[in-house]
């Protein structure tokens, strides 16, 4: 938690309102907000002011990692990562260190940057989501799923990646309508070992078109192979295919 969170989970705890808050430190409600934004940050004297009328340590009440209350009854309340617990006084507390932003500003209702990466399982939610699990429109992290996906396992329109899902898909491991990677699958692919239910380019080729050095290939490939040569195979072979597929996958050939 940052600063601007503790500001407002602690003024809403004691039920005040950013008005009543101004009033309190003697400032506008202006200065309150933008404390609250995390635009600025009050001078020393108002922290420890701050600090006091809400019962808290100025260390608990600034750090960005956890915070720890005592509380009656002889717990510990432990804040961390947005989440609160309470646990028996004196008893072994581990956080599990880790970051977390979220952008202010929104679009389609979701925050336009939201970062929450440590360990454990961290989700990220934005347009640009990055985090253990991230979902948003450009997606990086552990695993992802968006429009744009860059991720260990991503799922997505275009997708890079150690296992990589999706329209256009490049990876370790990649399954989608066009393939491209050590492992591919695909209506189109091309790779060290390309599987494809249309055209296939690579070192092993499995395809109706396909253009490999194994074989069984339609298409050979020997040293003597050039672009244009995959080129003319394909033109011949699949008459319908789309002129910038044709490049790529002849150039995956050459």
């Amino acid at each position: 938690m940052t600063f601007a969170d503790n500001l407002v989970r602690l003024r809403r705890e004691k039920g005040f309102s950013q008005e009543q808050l101004a009033d309190l430190m003697d400032v506008s409600r202006q200065a309150v907000s933008k404390w609250e934004a995390g635009q600025t940050m009050p001078d020393l004297p108002k922290l420890v002011a701050l600090a006091d009328l809400f019962g808290t340590s100025l260390d608990a009440l600034v750090r960005p990692e956890a915070v720890v209350e005592t509380k009656p009854g002889g717990t510990v309340q432990v804040v961390t990562a947005g989440q609160t617990v309470c646990v028996p006084a004196g008893a072994t507390v581990n956080v599990v260190p880790g970051y977390e932003y979220k952008s202010k500003h929104t679009l389609f209702g979701l925050p336009l940057v939201h970062i929450n990466c440590g360990y454990g399982l961290r989700r990220a939610k934005g347009v640009i989501a990055i985090g253990n699990i991230a979902t948003g429109i450009v997606a990086l992290g552990g695993f992802g799923v968006g429009v744009v996906s860059f991720c260990g396992i991503g799922v997505g329109l275009l997708s890079l990646g150690g296992l990589a899902l999706g329209g256009f898909a490049v990876g370790g491991v990649a399954v989608g309508l066009v393939a491209a990677g050590g492992c591919a699958i695909g209506m189109y692919a091309m790779g060290g070992a390309a599987v494809a239910s249309r055209v296939a380019v690579g070192g092993a080729a499995a395809a109706p078109v396909s253009v490999g050095a194994n074989a069984d290939a339609g298409l050979v490939i020997t040293e003597a192979t050039k672009m244009q040569d995959v080129a003319a195979y394909l033109t011949a072979n699949c008459p319908g295919l789309c002129p910038a597929l044709r490049w790529l996958l002849s150039l995956g050939a050459a």
